[in-house]
């Protein structure tokens, strides 16, 4: 469950990274200063500092969360991705500074990406195959099936 957990506050750490770079970059001219200047206005920007910072626990939490013997990166993964790329969509959308508009078929597209993220996350067995192995008695092979 604690892995779980980790991994649900990296996905909401990783979307509010991505908005808050889309927000603090909205100005323009990231890169028109070279490096010098394109670390003088993160550093001088708070929105775009708290996009690092989130970024960073985020990538924190997920690396937690991997560590989980039972959470298996095949579902870890996809809840990332899929998770993430609806709670940017819908946020984007809703955000004032932003107001970005989807059409019909991507509310479409974000709600099937949501109900694959959900079918990955709770129609996948539990039990790694070593553990299904020695539960039922019998040894794991390193060949392939």
């Amino acid at each position: 469950m604690k892995y779980m957990l980790a991994l649900c506050g990296a996905l909401v750490l990783n979307a509010i990274a991505n908005l808050s770079m889309k927000v603090g970059t909205q100005g323009g001219g990231l890169g028109a200063s070279g490096v010098a200047g394109a670390i003088k206005m993160i550093l001088g920007s708070p929105v775009l500092l708290v996009g690092l910072v989130c970024f960073g626990c985020n990538a924190f939490l997920y690396m937690y969360a991997l560590q989980s013997k039972t959470l298996q990166i095949s579902i870890a993964y996809p809840i990332m991705v899929g998770g993430g790329y609806a709670i940017i969509s819908v946020a984007a959308y809703f955000l004032p500074s932003l107001q970005e508009r989807l059409s019909p078929g991507q509310w479409v597209g974000v709600a099937l990406i949501l109900a694959g993220v959900l079918t990955v996350a709770f129609q996948t067995p539990t039990q790694l195959p070593a553990e299904q192995a020695s539960a039922t008695g019998s040894q794991a092979s390193d060949q392939p099936v």
